[in-house]
């Protein structure tokens, strides 16, 4: 997965840390005999990446990208999205079609910038219209590096997966795990890589289904050409249907970033984020209040059986889900099983433990809202806890609600709403959460906002905190939703302190 890599050679150390790829450069030597404690100093370097937003010619795609305030980022620096070549090598994609449009580009060649943030603290957005936007590829360096996020937020008003579809632009690495996507008839899911290098990337995909590993061949050695996107549709890499499946993506060579995009004929759709590294414990945090439907589907990769204590973190407390108290998840196999309206009408969030022995797990929730024909679908996949700071771009005057987790203890969050995209002053409340209970928090909102905001959260005391942002919308009756978790936004890295030692040149 990520990896920080340190190398202190003649004095001089450098460090390189992954919100996709970050730098810092080393503070001097203290001249000191005495090791200090690592620094937490802000990333010079991050890179997220976009997957295409839709294969609907109604779809409607919102991009909005914010960097907090950090201190010590200084006061250089740029950040900008642009556009990644659809076109594999040979100048054609599998489903490329004669007159498909070509990415902009400006006089001298070069790719035109489809978003380029001004200021950090204030969020910039853009727009994209039909089924010909693409996958995009970004870098943000010095003052814009440190947490930089982007949101997907694609709205559809009609036609297989028609909804809310939203996702966090995602920094690459070499593994995903995806619990919860599917091959039944109702469902069209797309696993999307985007390579954001100079040279190719090559991956696998394998399925997981309740049975086991599921044969295939077709998913092995997929080539993702430089700066490209690939969407692979999963129905393609099985012979049966599969109702609930676990993804895995690893990368043989190269980086990429990935998610699945789960359309379904009747329940809406969403972009399916990679679930947190595998762990004994888990938290998935903000189910909607008024989820008439949610399925836990979970995996365990190892060779162990898992059996997993399942809690609902409710306002109140701790609760077991009646007939749904634990889950044996074989080793290999994907489980699931459906809580129905589990939060009833509150704030609730999902914590998984061992029963016993601690076997690694990953999982996700999906959620849907709504009844008959005006049902819409949301997931949830197990994340990581703020840590530092989380931060959620893409936040309106109505429909954004932020759900806080402690499952172990209270704790104290500060919550910042930053100025307008268009205008206005931010605010800051200040939260406590007690041990056990998720609470859907009242937002703080920019005075004067106009446009949309950013929020960043900051656990100040306390128990760790998990956080997670769902955006909702009505269209003529139909509960459209899209649900982001928030785990640290990684705008800080540790450097250890380093002396020089010209010992070594002598050796």
């Amino acid at each position: 997965m990520n990896r920080t890599t340190v190398s202190l050679i003649a004095g001089v150390a450098a460090l390189a840390a992954v919100t996709g790829f970050a730098s810092l450069t080393e503070p001097a030597a203290s001249g000191t005999d005495t090791a200090k404690a690592a620094a937490q100093l802000p990333v010079e370097r991050t890179s997220l990446l976009c997957p295409a937003p839709s294969i609907s010619d109604l779809a409607e795609t919102a991009y909005t990208s914010f960097t907090p305030v950090t201190k010590g980022a200084g006061t250089g620096g740029t950040a900008e999205l642009t556009s990644a070549g659809e076109e594999p090598a040979d100048g054609k994609s599998d489903d490329s079609k004669e007159g498909d449009e070509k990415p902009e580009k400006s006089e001298d060649g070069e790719k035109k910038a489809v978003l380029t943030p001004k200021e950090p603290g204030k969020p910039v957005t853009g727009e994209a219209s039909g089924a010909e936007a693409p996958a995009l590829v970004g870098t943000a360096e010095g003052r814009f590096a440190p947490g930089w996020t982007v949101q997907q937020t694609t709205e559809i008003a009609a036609g297989s997966g028609r909804g809310l579809l939203g996702t966090n632009c995602t920094a690459p690495d070499t593994e995903f795990w995806f619990p919860g996507a599917s091959t039944a008839k109702e469902r069209t899911d797309y696993v999307h890589l985007t390579n954001p290098d100079d040279s190719a990337a090559v991956a696998d995909i394998e399925l997981y289904g309740k049975d086991g590993a599921l044969k295939s061949t077709v998913g092995e050695g997929i080539q993702i050409p430089p700066h490209a996107s690939e969407s692979v549709l999963l129905s393609t890499l099985v012979d049966e249907p599969q109702t609930n499946l676990t993804v895995h993506v690893t990368v043989r060579s190269g980086r990429v970033g990935a998610a699945v995009q789960a359309l379904d004929e009747k329940l809406g759709g969403d972009w399916l984020a990679a679930a947190a590294t595998p762990a004994g414990s888990l938290v998935l945090p903000g189910i909607p209040k008024d989820a008439t439907s949610v399925r836990l589907v979970a995996f365990a990769p190892g060779e162990a059986d898992a059996d997993l204590k399942l809690r609902l973190a409710s306002p109140s407390g701790p609760i077991t889900p009646a007939g749904n108290e634990t889950l044996h998840v074989k080793a290999g196999m994907t489980a699931a099983v459906d809580l129905g309206d589990i939060t009833r009408g509150e704030a609730g969030s999902l914590v998984l433990t061992p029963t016993g022995k601690s076997v690694p797990v990953v999982a996700a929730l999906r959620v849907v809202r709504g009844k008959g024909d005006k049902q819409e679908t949301a997931f949830i996949p197990a994340t990581g806890p703020v840590g530092t700071r989380a931060t959620a771009a893409d936040n309106r005057a109505k429909g954004s609600t932020l759900s806080l987790t402690a499952p172990s203890g209270t704790a104290q969050v500060k919550v910042t709403a930053s100025a307008g995209s268009e205008g206005g002053a931010p605010a800051t409340k200040t939260y406590k959460v007690t041990g056990g209970t998720t609470q859907n928090v009242e937002l703080p909102v920019p005075d004067g906002l106009k446009g949309t905001y950013a929020l960043t959260v900051e656990p100040v005391s306390g128990g760790p905190v998990y956080a997670a942002r769902a955006l909702e919308i009505s269209e003529e009756g139909l509960p459209m939703v899209t649900v982001q978790t928030l785990p640290d936004d990684r705008g800080t890295v540790a450097v250890p302190d380093a002396e020089q030692d010209l010992s070594v040149l002598q050796k």
